[in-house]
């Protein structure tokens, strides 16, 4: 099969290097270029300080790019770049996304800007891959992933949306490295000296959480109509975001029936066969354990994985300490890796998903 060249766009940042260490021996997308800021243009991939726990693995040694150079897009368009990972913060993605899907490389982005516009979908594969039937409509082909915390509380409750779900309380527990790199090494706030505070990040949750839950009909989004409280929180704790969550339903619901739900969770046959995709999307537990439960594939929890070669490790979302509080409302816990099923991952996922449906134009 022709891998097609891709391009990541973020050189140093962790998102960014955890594509470039997902793309190095993914069947169907080559890393064939890589895109940085003012500071890391015209460096090779080796001169940039690695800043994920696995070794730098063998990268091809490229020239980085500078996205906002004035001559960028077409030197990707030359390049024959077909598809571009979006890992930049969103001012950058801002102005740099809409260009490349406009001359036709396709964007599948982790950034926020473009999220929830009309004409790009905002889509968890397992959740809501029907609203992938926006891509390349009135905006091109450009589709984003969704913030990192929301994958944790979205995949169990889509799982239970058919029991009606009246309201949402969920409080988080979010990782240093969701905030980036500088937070993830500093001694100080591993030891607990950092804002605990995330502005901003209850109503994302809440607008990406209504949105990917609702339905799609005339390239336009109906989002979902139920109550939610959330309130997020950074802790002292390197990877991995949790949630706290209570749901409550329209009509009475037995443990048994909810822990059959969360269990038979699945995805649809075009994704089963994506190589992100986990055995299961929901790992069902009785109680998590947040350092041994990280890196889950849906059926097992791997000890130290290589992600350029286990691309499912780290992909399934772990749902434990569940139980009725009342006889319509649930508690349960949910636990993600954040840079790979909440951020890189999830949004190689999203390109799988559309390879899969045909929706990448071949050269």
């Amino acid at each position: 099969m022709r891998r097609r060249p891709s391009v990541v766009l973020g050189a140093s940042g962790l998102v960014g290097q955890r594509m470039q260490q997902r793309l190095l021996g993914h069947p169907w997308f080559e890393l064939a270029a890589v895109g940085g800021s003012a500071l890391t243009a015209g460096k090779k991939l080796d001169e940039v300080e690695w800043r994920l726990e696995q070794a730098r693995p063998e990268l091809p040694n490229l020239v980085i790019h500078d996205i906002l150079g004035s001559t960028f897009v077409q030197d990707m368009v030359h390049a024959g770049i077909e598809i571009a990972f979006s890992c930049l913060p969103s001012d950058v993605a801002a102005q740099i996304e809409s260009k490349l899907a406009n001359v036709g490389i396709a964007v599948f982005s982790n950034a926020s800007h473009h999220r929830g516009e009309h004409g790009i979908p905002l889509v968890i594969p397992d959740i809501n891959p029907s609203h992938m039937s926006l891509y390349a409509s009135s905006k091109g082909p450009h589709a984003c992933g969704t913030n990192c915390t929301l994958v944790s509380l979205a995949v169990p409750l889509a799982a239970l949306r058919s029991f009606g779900i009246q309201h949402v309380s969920m409080r988080s527990e979010q990782a240093l490295s969701g905030a980036g790199w500088k937070l993830l090494m500093s001694e100080e706030a591993l030891a607990g000296d950092h804002e605990a505070e995330i502005p901003g990040e209850a109503e994302k949750i809440e607008h990406e959480l209504l949105h990917v839950m609702g339905s799609v009909s005339s390239e336009k989004v109906s989002p979902a109509d139920f109550e939610i409280d959330v309130n997020c929180q950074r802790v002292s704790r390197k990877d991995g975001h949790q949630v706290f969550v209570d749901v409550q339903f329209d009509q009475s619901v037995s443990l048994e029936d909810v822990k059959f739900a969360l269990r038979t969770h699945a995805f649809n046959s075009v994704l089963k066969s994506c190589p992100s995709t986990p055995h299961r999307p929901i790992h069902l537990v009785e109680r998590i354990d947040v350092n041994r439960h990280l890196w889950s594939n849906g059926t097992h929890f791997l000890e130290n994985p290589d992600p350029s070669l286990e691309l499912k490790a780290g992909m399934a979302v772990v749902v434990g300490e569940v139980r009725m509080t009342s006889d319509d409302t649930v508690s349960f816990t949910g636990y993600s890796h954040n840079t790979i099923r909440g951020a890189a991952g999830g949004t190689l996922l999203l390109a799988e998903q559309a390879f899969n449906e045909g929706r990448l134009r071949e050269p």
